[in-house]
């Protein structure tokens, strides 16, 4: 049996970097991951769709060249160059992260890890203890319980090594995953239609701007059914129902992104005695679980489904564990999403706002006003500020259009630091860019 000071199960962004920062810390580290580094996010997530997204940028600026006084001539799109690009680029980060691992204070180990007892593993036979674990192992894709035709339903990790662009491609679901490829291959070419259950995409974000999002993708051609259940997948279309009334829409290929579950198959919890869900497994505020010195972090444990969150947990849980105090506030989070245009949020929306009776003011921004949008031909999007009327801080921000992200990393930054809305405005922003849209509310 090899004992250690911290063992970490899954080298994700969650995982490894929090390898790396116990390491960097003084902590002996075993490592275990079952497949490639870089977790979902860098394999069949985050860095994959967001290569994919610069192809469907490069072509929609094509699109656009006679704007320019540019004659594009004849295009041709090759979709395999494009998945042949996008494995180099993981190949590279992936290569990235095991030279940041490959120190003296890490051992990595290839294998399936399950749980003798609370504070040991066993891997491939060979067992491993520690006083502390981090269990990173993040999310597998969710699968409706309907009749699927054999061979018409893949999932995003599927799509992301598909070759071939199909004629026309139905998503069910309008959540992030769902909203990016639909941006992502309605640029390729394809026609492609949304199904959605609830009466908006993107449910996380603020109603308006989610919903002025939408019709910037429908008049990119990407079709959206809102409000409909779908009952089954059949060769050659889905069926759903929409208002109490049958519907079908044919289609070559379909993608199912109705959202994440938490990766703890095989892991025997049980053994541990570690308390868990199929919303995932129970943290309190440290990451820690109901057993003193385990931890879960990121997707596994099911707060936020997001990398940077999975990160910024990984590194609060090892502050703890060291007895280290920090200013971690994972209750403020920015998240992103890139379709074309992309948006982006952080903090309460205005729905919320409304919904708690908060006393706030909402401030709008449009790109179309903003010279850098006008000069980059971007003059779909808008940008809401909440402010609290009382104490004049930042309650949120929510924004679609160029630089979203851009922006609300601006703001997460200012709420973070506890900034008001009166300090935003005396800060000197550079003209022209779009940003300066934030200082001009």
């Amino acid at each position: 049996m090899t004992t250690t000071d911290l063992i970490i199960i899954g080298a994700g962004p969650g995982g490894y970097r929090a390898a790396a920062y116990a390491a960097a810390n003084g902590l002996q580290v075993v490592l275990i991951e079952r497949d490639n580094l870089g977790g979902t996010c860098l394999n069949r997530g985050c860095i994959p769709t967001k290569t994919l997204v610069r192809n469907a940028e490069v072509l929609a600026a094509f699109a656009e060249a006679e704007q320019y006084g540019i004659a594009p001539g004849e295009l041709h799109f090759d979709l395999r160059q494009a998945i042949a690009r996008k494995d180099a680029v993981v190949e590279q980060l992936r290569s990235g992260i095991a030279t940041l691992l490959d120190v003296p204070a890490i051992t990595m180990v290839a294998g399936h890890a399950t749980f003798v007892d609370s504070h040991t593993v066993e891997v491939e036979g060979e067992q491993y203890h520690a006083p502390h674990i981090l269990i990173a192992t993040g999310s597998a894709a969710k699968q409706l319980p309907i009749p699927m035709a054999e061979g018409m339903v893949c999932s995003s990790d599927q799509l992301l090594s598909a070759t071939e662009l199909p004629h026309h491609l139905c998503i069910i679901g309008a959540g992030v995953i769902g909203m990016e490829f639909a941006s992502i291959y309605r640029q390729f070419g394809c026609e492609v239609t949304v199904i959605e259950f609830l009466k908006e995409c993107l449910p996380a974000l603020d109603s308006d701007i989610a919903k002025r999002l939408r019709k910037s993708l429908e008049k990119r051609g990407v079709n959206f059914e809102m409000l409909s259940a779908v009952k089954e997948v059949r060769a050659g279309e889905v069926v759903y129902e929409k208002k109490g009334r049958p519907a079908a829409v044919s289609c070559d290929k379909v993608l199912m992104a109705v959202g994440r579950r938490p990766l703890v198959d095989g892991l025997s919890l049980e053994n541990a005695g570690i308390v868990y869900s199929n919303k995932g497994i129970e943290v309190d505020g440290h990451l820690q679980t109901n057993v003193t010195g385990v931890y879960a972090i990121g997707d596994v444990n099911g707060r936020q489904l997001l990398a940077h969150a999975a990160t910024m947990q990984g590194i609060k849980a090892v502050n703890h564990l060291l007895g280290r105090q920090d200013n971690i506030d994972l209750s403020l989070m920015p998240a992103a999403i890139f379709t074309l245009p992309e948006a982006a949020s952080v903090g309460k929306s205005e729905d919320e706002c409304k919904e708690q009776q908060l006393n706030y003011r909402c401030l709008k921004a449009f790109h179309r006003a903003n010279g850098k949008a006008l000069a980059m031909n971007e003059t779909e999007g808008m940008v809401k500020l909440m402010v609290d009327n009382e104490s004049d801080l930042i309650l949120g921000c929510h924004a679609f259009g160029a630089h979203s992200a851009d922006m609300i990393q601006e703001v997460s930054v200012l709420m973070a630091t506890h900034a008001t809305h009166a300090a935003l405005r005396e800060m000197i922003h550079i003209h022209p860019t779009i940003g300066e849209m934030l200082q001009e509310m």
